[in-house]
């Protein structure tokens, strides 16, 4: 009896030989909670309410579970614009519903900048989890702004959660919604950060939740076109800074269920909402008591048709949504013919003219540069309501006006032909489309007439540019109005880096043209027809 009772309490003492946790991961929600899109007002599959549900599952099926976003989470849907710009009182709906998650973690993205420092350091406060950039600095200290890094305990395992952020928020974003901050290079940072987990903070598993992904062609090697500098450092730390195991990549929006680069499994979580990140670690005892993982495995879960969105996430966003929704359905104009945005790419449209005019009167400039954001933007035949026009420009940029010359214009426009691969006889354009290139840097001009020859080289495209009938000349003057993002250099627009500012306006674009309709009621529905694409 004496020797059962000693097996039974050696037993009972034993260390555990084996431990499995569950890292479940979002990236890029930008705002979406419900399963809806609202500048259509159909249902969708996407959002964190349907990824709450696939959350919870994973902590039913194993309660050591860790979770984590990689950032781009307050901005990005009519839900989150009413909340940012007017009515900022009640807590902001995205972090009410990761609190009531349990997040862990999340890494700060690019887009938690774009409505300014007040409405980013509210929504932090209100959340219940640390934001975290290892590589964010107050401008000139050694301080970092935000906690670098957490080391969460589970199951006797030590787990560090670095947080990196893409460095090109200068390139996108105006000043004053980054002020007194500074974005230092990942790569370094990493190299710095990681040794203090390792060494300092003795973690057994290290993990990298970046708003950043994979910054080359892996088919090729060769660097995605595009970026700005250290945009995307996602392969150059799995490769050069020792200690990491796994990288959670956010910013690129792309579905990345698993890779192994050098030793380190990344994935990425798509966007929306869309997928949710599931990665499963084993770990093992090794003869010194340090937990080294034995097995490892990472893949992403579709929130489709199949998922049901979760009540208690759905009912914290009701009041928020009401709100949105009301907004939305505010009629504001009227169109006489259906308008529609999916080939403003392939020629010139009356619904991306809209934009242009309300650009070129509310900068009163000669020429005025325009992208379309969203191949889905439709304006209907009848009354126009807040929510097609919300559609149509879905980004927060900023109305901005520099004085450039011929010769710039020209550089842009040039810059902007490069979304057209090599020409190939007998293909049409939408063939020849280089996807690497985001459709959103794809820039029209307005107020100048060209044509868009894909048969030339690259840089030797635009042909007969003129403004007002006379061809245009290199030293000539312009206004050209555009948007703030350019202006930063965004999409690789260095030609505009000299350009004096002659205006800028504090209002979103996007609110400018909802102005602009609500004034003059009609919308034009005749294109300008001043460029085309030859041959």
């Amino acid at each position: 009896m004496l020797l059962a009772l000693v097996a039974c309490v050696v037993a009972q003492q034993a260390p555990v030989a084996r431990v499995h946790i569950t890292i479940m991961a979002t990236a890029d929600l930008h705002g979406n909670i419900l399963a809806k899109d609202y500048y259509t007002g159909k249902p969708d599959a996407r959002g964190l309410a349907k990824a709450a549900t696939l959350i919870k599952r994973a902590h039913q099926e194993n309660p050591n579970l860790l979770l984590l976003d990689s950032g781009d989470t307050i901005q990005g849907t009519p839900l989150e614009y009413y909340h940012n710009k007017k009515n900022n009182q009640p807590p902001d709906p995205m972090m009410l519903v990761m609190n009531a998650l349990h997040y862990d973690a999340m890494a700060v993205g690019n887009h938690e900048y774009n409505f300014g420092l007040k409405v980013l350091e509210k929504a932090r406060v209100e959340a219940q989890f640390p934001w975290l950039s290892a590589n964010t600095y107050d401008k000139g200290t050694t301080r970092t702004h935000y906690q670098p890094y957490i080391v969460k305990e589970i199951a006797g395992v030590r787990i560090g959660v670095l947080g990196l952020t893409t460095p090109g928020i200068p390139n996108w974003d105006n000043a004053q919604n980054y002020e007194g901050l500074e974005f230092r290079e990942p790569v370094a940072e990493a190299k710095k950060w990681v040794p203090v987990l390792r060494g300092k903070e003795h973690v057994d598993f290290v993990v990298v939740a970046m708003h950043m992904g994979l910054e080359e062609d892996l088919n090729t090697g060769v660097i995605n076109p595009g970026q700005v500098p250290n945009e995307n450092k996602a392969l150059a730390i799995a490769r050069q800074v020792p200690g990491v195991n796994l990288i959670l990549m956010g910013h690129t929006h792309r579905d990345v269920p698993s890779m192994v680069v050098n030793g380190v499994l990344l994935t990425q979580a798509d966007y929306w909402g869309k997928h949710v990140a599931r990665v499963e670690i084993y770990f093992d005892r090794d003869v010194r008591g340090r937990w080294q993982p034995a097995a490892e495995s990472a893949r992403t879960i579709a929130t489709d048709d199949r998922v049901e969105p979760d009540a208690e996430a759905a009912k914290l966003a009701e009041a928020y949504d009401r709100e949105t929704e009301t907004w939305l359905a505010r009629v504001i104009g009227e169109s006489a013919f259906d308008l529609y945005a999916q080939d403003a790419h392939l020629h010139d449209t009356a619904i991306l003219d809209l934009v242009q005019r309300v650009q070129l009167e509310a900068g009163k400039a000669d020429v005025s540069m325009v992208a379309s954001f969203n191949a889905h933007a439709r304006i209907p035949k009848g009354p126009v309501t807040v929510r097609e026009i919300a559609g149509l420009y879905i980004y927060e940029n900023t109305l901005v006006v520099l004085e450039v010359t011929g010769k710039q214009l020209k550089e842009a426009l040039e810059h902007s032909a490069k979304y057209f691969r090599a020409y190939e006889p007998g293909r049409h354009a939408s063939d020849l489309i280089d996807e690497r290139i985001p459709s959103y840097n794809f820039d029209i001009a307005e107020g100048v007439s060209y044509e868009l020859d894909i048969s030339k080289p690259i840089g030797q495209r635009i042909q007969n540019l003129s403004f007002k009938g006379q061809p245009v000349k290199p030293e000539q003057k312009f206004r050209l109005a555009t948007n703030n993002y350019r202006v930063n250099g965004g999409g690789g627009y260095t030609m505009y880096k000299d350009a004096p500012v002659v205006y800028r306006s504090s209002e979103l674009i996007r609110d400018l043209i909802i102005d602009w309709v609500e004034r003059h009621k009609t919308i034009p529905t005749e294109p300008n027809s001043n460029w085309r694409i030859v041959p």
